[in-house]
């Protein structure tokens, strides 16, 4: 009787029940089956930690990127103190070479003066000399 069901493509099962697949192929199927589950369950698996790292790493490129812009803007900073800097020293300077000229004027008015006293010193002695 097996047989001729086996013929027709019918197979009893170790509970006696009939199928129409062999119970070998059947076996084969369950276990190829509980590995496809297994696999699916690992290439869930993956693609958490993918998706985690993937975050992990966004996070890593918006620190270094915020990181960047500080470094950017410190050194912009530093370019700008700088640049007040050479313009406070040229104002500076500026302004020590307006103080020279002004001493050298103040210089050649208390030459002027001394000969103007020296000179009115020496008329004053000459009136008294004469009187």
């Amino acid at each position: 009787a097996q047989a001729a069901l086996g013929s027709a493509g019918l197979h009893f099962d170790d509970l006696n029940k009939l199928r129409v697949l062999e119970p070998e192929v059947a076996a084969q199927t369950a276990q190829l089956r509980e590995e496809c589950r297994a696999f699916v369950d690992k290439t869930t698996e993956f693609q958490k930690i993918v998706g985690s790292l993937i975050e992990l790493v966004d996070q890593l490129a918006k620190a270094a990127e915020s990181e960047k812009m500080k470094a950017i803007g410190a050194r912009n900073l530093l370019k700008s103190i700088a640049k007040q800097r050479e313009a406070q020293e040229q104002q500076l300077q500026a302004l020590i070479a307006e103080k020279k000229m002004q001493l050298e004027r103040y210089r050649i008015e208390y030459e002027t003066l001394c000969k103007i006293e020296a000179d009115q010193n020496e008329f004053i002695d000459q009136f008294i000399f004469q009187k």
